[in-house]
Parts: C-alpha cells; structure tokens; sequence
C-alpha cells in the first residue's frame, strides 16, 4: 500500500502516491536491531530469573520430595512442598524457587544433595 505525500509542483501542491523510485530507495534501508548494553561487574541484570525444576523420579515418596522442599526453600512449608510434589507427579516436572542465580545455584545444589531428581538449572 502506498503511503499519500504531497508534493510542491512550482507554486501549486498536488496530492498523489509516492513515486516508484522513492519506494525503490527504500526497500535497501536496513534497520539495525538494538544492542544489548554490556553487562558491568559480576552481578545479573534486572530481570535475569534462573529457575530451579525438580522431575519426577521413580524414588522418591511424596513425603520425602515435601520434606525436602520445605527443608530448602524459603517459604515453602510442608502442605506447600506436598502441593508442589503433586505438580511435579502429574506433570513430570515443576519449578520450585526462580529468583536471582546465585541463590538459585544454592538451592539446586541443596535440593541436589536431599536426593531429588534436578533438571539443569535454567536461565
């Protein structure tokens, strides 16, 4: 679809669509995407989230999976870790904890050493 211009024709303007070479022209314009800016000091920038995922395993109870969660992670009390061990049943896998990743690399590492089944830590 062609853009309408308005063009200075001597003292008078006449209305019309933009001529085919000014079209042509713009076809070889190539826009450069943004760049990341870099990043400074050792530290994650906002919005960077790593994600801890524990999978279903054919070993542990779901006792032992809620006990271990609650034992771990920060807010996660028994009645919590049972839910999160019936996610993690029914759906073969559940993130438990997402936040920045030096924690989370703790919290892998804890869940890791309790026995249960982790997933790579993600993000």
């Amino acid at each position: 679809m062609c853009t309408p211009y308005v063009v200075a024709n001597h003292s008078s303007q006449v209305r019309g669509r933009a001529p085919r070479d000014i079209l042509d022209n713009m076809a070889g314009i190539t826009v450069t995407p943004p760049k990341e800016r870099e990043k400074i000091g050792g530290g994650s920038r906002l919005g960077d989230v790593s994600r801890v995922v524990v999978l279903n395993d054919n070993h542990n109870s779901f006792e032992g999976v809620a006990f271990a969660l609650s034992s771990v992670l920060p807010g996660v009390n028994y009645d919590k870790g049972m839910t999160l061990a019936n996610r993690i049943h029914s759906s073969g896998q559940a993130i438990v904890w997402s936040g920045q990743r030096e924690q989370a690399e703790l919290y892998w590492e804890q869940l890791n050493e309790a026995g249960l089944t982790m997933a790579p830590l993600e993000g």
